[in-house]
């Protein structure tokens, strides 16, 4: 449990320290995200390079201005936020990016489950934190808006005519990368 010596006025300091730590899991989130968006944008060929390429730079700003947003939460509730690549490696919950240099369907592929995880899991900490702490609740409601419209245009890529996607029965990473092919 995250530790606060202080906090914001109208917040017990036992509340904040248990949105303290549903944030620290998102910081890691995000962090992790960002470097997977910049990850797959190095690493993209084929046909759809240029489109994929191009949409994702925007994503990777927005998503790092979440981190911000959340480290600074994180300190204004009177936490010490941790953003070191260790901290994430060793606190995280979820496997590391799994798809190399491929084509952009299938990294596309891939990146839908990936925002599957971060919008699952930020929609289970706005739950969380409806009832502690309202604004921080407003924070994350309002990145997971941006979150799922990020994943909207990645789904763009991978719908079929008749409205399903491509890898929509995937349970891996390698798996939907395989079926978006």
């Amino acid at each position: 449990m995250a530790t606060v010596r202080y906090t914001v006025p109208g917040l017990e300091r036992g509340d904040a320290e248990k949105v303290v730590e549903l944030l620290q899991n998102r910081l890691h989130a995000l962090n992790d995200l960002q470097l997977t968006l910049k990850h797959v944008h190095w690493n993209v060929i084929g046909p759809n390079f240029i489109a994929v390429h191009e949409m994702l730079d925007p994503q990777v700003d927005t998503v790092r201005g979440f981190v911000d947003d959340i480290a600074e939460r994180i300190a204004t509730l009177g936490g010490s936020p941790n953003g070191t690549p260790g901290s994430l490696v060793k606190e995280r919950t979820w496997d590391d990016y799994s798809i190399g240099r491929d084509d952009a369907i299938a990294h596309l592929g891939a990146l839908d489950l990936v925002y599957d995880g971060v919008i699952k899991d930020h929609r289970t900490a706005i739950e969380k934190t409806g009832a502690l702490d309202p604004v921080t609740e407003d924070l994350l409601t309002g990145q997971t808006g941006e979150l799922e419209q990020f994943q909207w245009f990645v789904r763009a890529h991978l719908e079929n005519s008749d409205g399903s996607l491509k890898s929509a029965d995937a349970s891996s990473e390698t798996d939907a990368a395989a079926e978006a092919r």
